[in-house]
Order: structure tokens, then sequence, then C-alpha cells
């Protein structure tokens, strides 16, 4: 395992194991009817989670075997993570089967982030049409975006 990684890794299962009892835990109200600044709720937030660690798992996975740069679409621009969010109605999914599939995709992404091979780390991908990040800076960088959207919720959590 890359040492870079390693808290990464180590952050991803710590986090994953604690949160996913917590988000069991909450009630239909507080996961559908609070929202955030995106106008997102709990189970919209934890759906956008999902949908990033599925790109991010592909994007680790073509950045080590195919052409560099990799030119591979970026989800997230133009709006496009909230259609995301919309085609696949996070909205009407089973709350267990939400958290199931956030937890194990993560444990998954983290699984992957272990294995990657030292020599491709500074490959890189371009998420716009002029602007890449490396392998390495991409896979450093998750745990902050994990983060983020963990503070979203526990601050829906605590709403009034």
């Amino acid at each position: 395992m890359i040492k870079d990684f390693e808290p990464v890794i180590h952050g991803l299962k710590s986090l994953t194991g604690q949160w996913a009892p917590k988000l069991m835990s909450l009630s239909n109200e507080v996961i559908t009817e609070r929202r955030n600044s995106q106008d997102r709720n709990i189970k919209q937030i934890l759906g956008h989670m999902i949908d990033s660690t599925s790109n991010n798992t592909h994007r680790i996975v073509h950045l080590q075997y195919r052409e560099n740069p990799l030119v591979f679409p970026n989800y997230a621009t133009h709006g496009n993570n909230d259609r995301w969010i919309a085609i696949q109605n996070y909205e009407e999914e089973d709350w267990n089967n939400i958290i199931n599939l956030w937890k194990y995709s993560h444990l998954h992404i983290a699984h992957v982030m272990g294995n990657i091979n030292p020599s491709k780390l500074e490959n890189e991908w371009l998420h716009n049409d002029k602007d890449g990040i490396s392998l390495k800076e991409m896979v450093i960088d998750f745990l902050r975006h994990f983060q983020l959207h963990l503070d979203e919720i526990t601050e829906l959590i605590n709403k009034n």
C-alpha cells in the first residue's frame, strides 16, 4: 500500500463503520425533509456520495491502464451530479439499501486505493478542457470530499 494513502483508506474504513449505524437510526423526517444549501436532503447527499465513489473508482482503474492524460467524463460539472441524483431517484430508494450501498462502495474504493500501481501515481485525469489532476492528488483529496458531505449531513441532523 502507498504510504500517502494510508490515512485516506483508514479514514474511509473508520468513518463508514461509525456512520452506518448512525444513519440507520435517523427518522424518515430527518432524512427526507431537511435540506442543505444545494436543496439536497440526506438521502440525496448519500446518493451523491455513492455516485462520486462509483465515478472515482472508475477513474482510478482507468488511470492505471489507459492513455495518459485520461479523458473521462466529469459527472459533477454543469449540474450533472444533480441529474444523476434525480435520474436514480434516491428519494424513493429504500433507506437501508442506500446505506449499505454507501458503506460497501466506500469500503470497496478503499480496497482499490490500497492496490494502486505506484508507477501510475502521476497519471492525470483531465477533469475539464485544460486542467488535470494526478491519480495521487485525486486519491488524497477523496477523504476531504467524503468528510465535507458528512459535515453537511451532521448539520442537517442537528437542524431544528
